[in-house]
């Protein structure tokens, strides 16, 4: 049986049933690394692996051809799809160190969640620490506006995110309307319920709170619970009623004067 790309697909047998046969095509072979010599892939009916193909035989994973301007790691993600959904540990392997090696700023998002969905941890912290580095420009791109409420969460709570916090609520403000008009087509504080709990508020200053305030009047992103407990450690010169964790300063936090009440250490 040919996969229309000159090579031959497995046919119907006990390890590949007819309603299992992988899809059409894997990524050109230009685009992906050669395997490890020491990598082996169980053989085909015809003697090949799936791997081979991969490597160098223009055989394909997934039938869907390159858009105009696509770079190489968002195939890869469409094949990492389909090796986990058929098992295909030594591809996804291969797939995951390409989509490590082919990482963008406009694409991190992506793998992020997709190494989410499909269990890959090594994937998942080199995506993170990848956003750690940026975060600024990660969060303008659509990728982060496309993430769901639990991943976004996660990256949330990360000390080393390289932002301030008056500007990851901002962040987190937009990508909260772009789920809810286009995406959930749920209101606003539902959506974001959970990422709103990750973020740091007891690090503003008392000036950038009103704000947020009047911000917060339009689409009640933030618990007033929330806020509240803001106000409360500025009055009592502590973190009182606000978990340790959110009163923690990112790697990109600009500092401020009442920092250093929030710092049990601190002298």
């Amino acid at each position: 049986m040919s996969d229309g790309c000159g090579g031959l697909l497995p046919t119907a047998s006990p390890r590949w049933p007819a309603s299992r046969l992988p899809p059409a095509c894997l990524p050109p072979a230009s685009r992906l690394p050669a395997p490890p010599s020491s990598t082996a892939l169980p053989e085909t009916a015809h003697g090949r692996t799936l791997l081979g193909a991969a490597a160098g035989r223009s055989s394909c994973l997934h039938h869907r051809p390159p858009h105009p301007g696509e770079q190489p790691s968002v195939q890869a993600l469409d094949v990492l799809t389909s090796s986990v959904e058929y098992g295909l540990q030594d591809l996804c392997k291969l797939c995951v160190k390409f989509i490590k090696d082919t990482l963008s700023v406009e694409q991190v998002c992506e793998a992020l969640q997709a190494a989410v969905t499909y269990g890959q941890a090594d994937l998942q912290q080199h995506c993170l620490a990848f956003i750690e580095g940026c975060t600024t420009a990660v969060v303008r791109t659509r990728g982060f506006h496309e993430l769901s409420d639990t991943v976004l969460a996660r990256v949330l709570r990360s000390d080393r995110l390289a932002i301030d916090e008056l500007d990851l609520v901002q962040a987190v403000r937009e990508w909260a309307h772009v789920s809810s008009q286009a995406v959930l087509e749920r209101p606003v504080p539902e959506v974001a319920a959970l990422p709103v709990r990750e973020l740091r508020l007891a690090l503003l200053s008392p000036s950038e709170l009103v704000m947020l305030e009047t911000h917060n009047q339009k689409d009640l992103l933030i618990p007033v619970e929330s806020i509240a407990a803001a106000w409360r450690s500025h009055a009592l010169r502590k973190g009182s009623g606000v978990p340790s964790r959110l009163c923690r300063p990112r790697s990109g936090t600009r500092p401020r004067d009442h920092h250093r009440h929030l710092d049990p250490h601190a002298k």
